[in-house]
């Protein structure tokens, strides 16, 4: 992460108290389209228009999505699905695991064994987390950010609640004394269930990696394949991709990172102007900057 991106994300948060309170309309899908490939659809999850999808394994599906001329700006995105029933989120911090200095994606990877690895949020020049960060249930010693309302949590430590979500600082509790999920990371949130963009419209591009929460329980990860603003991505999840019920943004830049493990994949998919599928979500395509803490999620 650079100094640049974080400096330019304090402008993007919105300021002043959110004041919009109506329901978003979840019809609007205008304009959406996608790369038709022939590959296993899940018509029942109704996440965008006509988006198709790859089954890599129990609760994990995989997409390649384009968005239409609604969201010009809007580059291709690669979007994994995760059922928090069938798969498990752990967070994973370098120092907290002994090491001397953050790993690469493939590292932490090829060290975990996670079937999806993913970057968490921002960090500062001596790789400390900016922002909430726990493991196991105990905090791994970042302050809660006071602007950035944005919080992944994952393996509640009380039985009858989702198992993974996406919560808002600004509505949601969150003790840190006492967490209910044993697993949190914070960042920026990016779109809140009343249909707000929580960012400032700057222009400043980036590529980025995102963590929604959508309508049926899903966790949905997204990370572009070229650079966008978070204002222009917050608009395309509300406009474009319905499903999305509310919207955090991890860390961007050279720190954007999926990978998901390659023994997953019966059979490549190819894709025009780009790399095949596999390719792609393998984190074979581009540069890869070492991540003190990373995201990863396994089979239950």
């Amino acid at each position: 992460m650079s100094h640049r991106y974080l400096h330019a994300l304090h402008r993007w948060v919105s300021a002043g108290p959110m004041i919009n309170r109506c329901r978003r309309s979840h019809g609007n899908t205008h304009g959406v389209s996608c790369v038709v490939l022939a590959v296993f659809l899940l018509p029942s999850l109704s996440l965008a228009q006509n988006i198709a999808w790859e089954r890599l394994s129990d609760g994990l599906t995989v997409s390649v999505w384009k968005p239409g001329d609604s969201c010009p700006t809007v580059p291709t995105m690669l979007v994994v699905d995760m059922d928090p029933e069938r798969a498990r989120f752990s967070i994973h911090h370098y120092a907290q695991e002994g090491l001397s200095h953050p790993l690469t994606i493939e590292e932490w990877q090829k060290r975990t064994g996670h079937h999806v690895m993913f970057n968490a949020g921002l960090f500062r020049e001596n790789f400390t987390y900016l922002g909430l960060l726990f493991k196991d249930g105990r905090s791994l010693g970042s302050r809660r950010h006071a602007q950035w309302q944005g919080l992944f949590v994952a393996e509640p430590s009380m039985t009858g609640v989702k198992k993974a979500r996406v919560l808002d600082l600004k509505s949601d509790s969150f003790d840190e004394d006492q967490p209910p999920y044993r697993e949190a990371a914070q960042a920026l949130m990016l779109l809140d269930q009343s249909g707000k963009i929580r960012v400032r419209e700057t222009g400043k591009h980036a590529y980025q990696t995102i963590v929604a929460e959508a309508e049926n329980g899903h966790i949905l990860i997204f990370k572009s394949l070229g650079v966008v603003p978070l204002y222009d991505l917050g608009r395309c999840f509300k406009d474009g991709f319905p499903a999305v019920r509310q919207a955090m943004a991890m860390d961007g830049g050279s720190s954007s990172d999926v990978r998901i493990l390659e023994s997953l994949w019966q059979k490549d998919l190819p894709m025009l102007g780009h790399a095949s599928w596999k390719s792609l979500f393998s984190g074979n395509a581009g540069t890869h900057i070492p991540l003190p803490t990373v995201i990863g999620v396994s089979s239950r």
